[in-house]
């Protein structure tokens, strides 16, 4: 099974735009691991405690299940690099440090914030990581962090749908996420300090949830219907199929 890295500039970002897939690919077994760049705090609602917090209650309903766990599930992991919030740059300070994690959890795919944004954090983390895929390789080069673990080129690199631009851009591949969208509907709700708490966001519960259905409603299954809920991803390398039944939605039709 694959070691996944999921990279978010602040703690809430990954359960937003993925946590159904995150949660989904723990079940499957592969060994998933979060990383909050910043803290996240201050925030209008929300200190450095409170958030901390959060994504750790956050993390907790994204968990695997114990029957699930026996079955061969992986738990999630979360650590935090504690960068400042909303001081991030692309720095090669900032890309070693992700590097180091990396190699530390030897990183086979690694999943960061879409790369066209208005939020400058986002913009930053997304580029130190993508420079940060090919640090890790680098040979006779310790990174911070990294454990005594060997270099490791990640095989892939995803981004995932988290942007404060108005813009709806054409995923190049969805995850059907509708074994474990309440998960991740429980884990957005752990941050009542961003959403419950804050008049101006009680609103982002609701249409996460109806952006799930919509992706959802994109996804023809091999039953020939739409997914109940799914999320979208983006990749600037192609990907093979090693043949046709490694699409979905192939159900026989009816006259």
């Amino acid at each position: 099974m694959a070691s996944v890295l999921v990279i978010g500039p602040h703690p809430d970002d990954q359960e937003l735009a993925m946590g159904g897939t995150i949660a989904l690919l723990a079940t499957q077994g592969h060994r998933v691991h979060l990383l909050d760049v910043t803290d996240g705090s201050p925030t209008p609602h929300g200190d450095r405690a409170s958030r901390l917090l959060e994504a750790q209650a956050a993390l907790s309903a994204l968990q695997p299940t114990p029957a699930e766990l026996a079955a061969g599930a992986q738990p999630i992991t979360r650590q935090l690099l504690d960068l400042p919030n909303r001081r991030v740059e692309h720095t090669i300070e900032a890309r070693h440090k992700l590097a180091g994690v990396i190699r530390a959890v030897q990183a086979q795919v690694l999943f960061v914030p879409y790369f066209e944004d208005a939020h400058p954090d986002h913009l930053a983390v997304t580029r130190s990581a993508e420079d940060s895929r090919f640090d890790a390789k680098l040979t006779k080069q310790p990174m911070p962090g990294d454990q005594g673990r060997p270099p490791i080129y990640p095989t892939w690199l995803f981004y995932y749908f988290a942007t404060h631009l108005r813009i709806m851009p054409t995923p190049s591949f969805l995850i059907d996420t509708s074994a474990t969208a309440e998960r991740k509907h429980a884990a957005v709700r752990a941050y009542a300090s961003q959403f419950q708490n804050n008049p101006l966001n009680r609103d982002v519960t609701a249409w996460v949830r109806a952006q799930d259905a919509f992706v959802g409603s994109r996804v023809r299954t091999s039953s020939g219907h739409p997914a109940l809920a799914a999320e979208a991803f983006f990749t600037r390398e192609p990907l093979a199929l090693l043949d046709l039944a490694s699409l979905c939605g192939l159900a026989p039709t009816q006259d």
